[in-house]
């Protein structure tokens, strides 16, 4: 079947994405010339023969005048709160269902993204750092809730390359954000990026109300014959026990686990340091006025988007051949990830500011290839432990979003000159040992066995695999 309900999820999803990304980045770029547009109605009468009005708009901005450590806190303040919905979010997506709660996750920061620059006005940077928490909060619940519906919905042939073009929804935000950006933000004033991205974010979330699903068994729909596949192929029974345990234990002393926390800890860390600063860094270091740094800032997003469905085809190739392992596939497009990057940003270190041509090309490099992550740790929670795919994400955006909070204020900390390209070096070299770091960590120790504790109960009635398996031929054939 070439398209059916599975791929309207993977759709919904991919959009959502995108507007969650909007929603994060949007401060990034606005930060940058954050001001605030009012308009004084002027009206004027010439008696010509016959009453004409004139209406004339006036726009007075006020600028705020936000050093480089509250700018950084600013740019912080929305993972504070993003860090603690994680791993209740995994929780509450198990037990309550995914759908309800991505509803409710984006329609919250669309509607506080909205209030921004009535925060800003009213209370300076303390209450737009309190909107940004409470966005932060709202979107703690995506990425749970999102691997716990691929989980549920991806059949294991299609799932690398169904999950690549959901989270390649993070780019084309990312894109669309830093493009659009730049330019509203210096024609009609910075608040216009935060009402469109949050109008058009409320609109997806009434979308997805009515569209999306948790699973096959509960969508509107699907046909019998792509219910049966999906289940069949899904690599593992998953219970259907909303109300079961979660063994915490053998979860905290797995060996994967740490390392697949680790590998994600040094993703953020990067990748998160390079988002929300490299608006500044090419602003400041390399001289691009706002209008260009938005098109310009955005183009290593757009690298990335085109790599990840590059990969992906590699993937299927490699794996539908079985030329090399699932888990030599997750490490090899791991590392491309992480270590051509960490190159990269130690070559970006030592480039000269007079030649803005080759800063540009190291920065695509370095973002364009993380992409290889959709395919390397990003599905690694799935591979270990289907049934608890949620709270595994959850567990490991937690940790690892502790490093996005300390990685812009880092950065604050070390850049007390914006334009100081030996200030930025120090940021690049750290940046680069993480993500070697935590990569060697992963290729180490990573595994993608499905664990034994993804299953707590071992008296569970595997003849039910043996049905699902029966109807495989038949499904395969029909969808």
């Amino acid at each position: 079947q070439m398209f059916g309900i599975r791929h309207l999820q993977a759709f919904l999803l991919f959009l959502g994405l995108i507007v969650a990304y909007s929603l994060r980045v949007d401060m990034s770029v606005a930060i940058l010339s954050l001001k605030r547009s009012y308009c004084d109605l002027n009206i004027s009468y010439t008696i010509q023969n016959t009453l004409k009005r004139n209406v004339k708009l006036v726009y007075n901005l006020k600028e705020y005048k936000w050093d480089s450590e509250t700018r950084s806190t600013v740019l912080s303040s929305f993972f504070w709160g993003y860090v603690v919905t994680q791993i209740p979010a995994g929780q509450l997506a198990q037990r309550f269902g995914a759908k309800i709660l991505l509803t409710g996750s984006l329609f919250v920061a669309s509607l506080f993204t909205i209030l921004t620059p009535l925060a800003a006005d009213l209370g300076g940077a303390e209450l737009t750092c309190g909107s940004r928490v409470i966005q932060g909060l709202a979107q703690g619940f995506i990425f749970p809730s999102i691997h716990t519906l691929l989980s549920s919905w991806t059949p294991m042939e299609e799932r690398g390359r169904l999950a690549t073009y959901v989270y390649a929804g993070s780019q084309v935000g990312t894109i669309i954000t830093m493009s659009l950006s730049g330019k509203m933000s210096s024609t009609i004033g910075w608040p216009s990026i935060f009402y469109l991205f949050g109008g058009i974010g409320i609109g997806w979330a009434v979308l997805w109300f009515f569209f999306g699903a948790d699973h096959p068994r509960s969508a509107k729909f699907i046909s019998k014959a792509e219910k049966d596949y999906i289940e069949t192929n899904l690599g593992s029974i998953q219970s259907t026990d909303n109300k079961r345990s979660t063994p915490w234990a053998a979860i905290f002393t797995s060996l994967p686990m740490w390392a697949l926390i680790l590998a994600h800890c040094g993703q953020n860390w990067g990748f998160w340091t390079l988002l929300t600063e490299m608006p500044s860094y090419m602003n400041d270091v390399l001289g691009f006025d706002i209008g260009s740094n938005g098109l310009l800032s955005a183009l290593p997003y757009l690298v990335m988007w085109l790599t990840s469905f590059l990969f992906s085809w590699v993937s299927d190739i490699l794996n539908s051949r079985q030329l090399i392992s699932l888990a030599t596939s997750r490490k090899l497009f791991n590392s491309i990830a992480h270590w051509i990057p960490g190159v990269t940003l130690i070559a970006l270190a030592f480039s000269s500011k007079e030649d803005t041509t080759l800063p540009v090309v190291l920065l695509t490099i370095a973002v364009g290839v993380n992409s290889g992550t959709y395919l390397g740790f990003q599905l690694n929670h799935i591979d270990l432990s289907p049934n608890y795919a949620g709270t595994l994400m959850g567990i490991t955006n937690c940790a690892a979003n502790i490093m996005s909070i300390i990685g812009p204020l880092l950065v604050g900390f070390i850049v007390t000159d914006q334009g100081n390209e030996y200030q930025w070096r120090i940021v690049f070299f750290i940046a680069s040992g993480i993500y070697f770091l935590g990569n060697l960590i992963f290729v180490i120790f990573g595994k993608a066995e499905i664990q034994p504790w993804n299953d707590p109960e071992p008296t569970r009635n595997v003849e039910a695999k043996d049905d699902l398996a029966m109807k495989n031929a038949d499904s395969k054939e029909k969808v």
